[in-house]
């Protein structure tokens, strides 16, 4: 993209457009949880759990087999994970087992390999 695409060389201000997404804007706040839940994503290593609890409902020890880390490393990161609303846990005897939320975990992380793998 060259600068002068992403410049624009005008003096115009469009109102009405500015008007109307300004009324439709959400609140700061919201804005701002939306910046924290999408910086979930930026850690390799949670995705790569998001990854596989995509395909199957896991426990910590079958995370840490599948990705060669410490169950300490992979409960740390399910963790934020399920702090920040993205997966939930469910006891069976001594084991808990993990898995995506609900759909719209499952729908934002599965557009996002989609979107990814139509630019490579």
């Amino acid at each position: 993209m060259s600068k002068s695409e992403i410049l624009c060389d005008c003096d115009v201000i469009h109102a009405d457009v500015v008007d109307s997404v300004k009324k439709k804007m959400p609140d700061e706040d919201v804005l701002y949880d939306l910046a924290d839940f999408f910086k979930v994503f930026g850690d390799s290593t949670r995705v790569k759990i998001l990854w596989a609890l995509d395909e199957s409902e896991m426990c910590v020890c079958d995370l840490a087999v599948l990705h060669n880390m410490t169950k300490s490393a992979i409960s740390h990161q399910l963790r934020s994970l399920k702090q920040a609303g993205l997966v939930k846990s469910r006891k069976e005897g001594r084991v808990v087992f993990y898995s995506l939320k609900d759909d719209h975990v499952k729908d934002i992380f599965e557009k996002g390999l989609e979107h990814i793998r139509e630019d490579k």
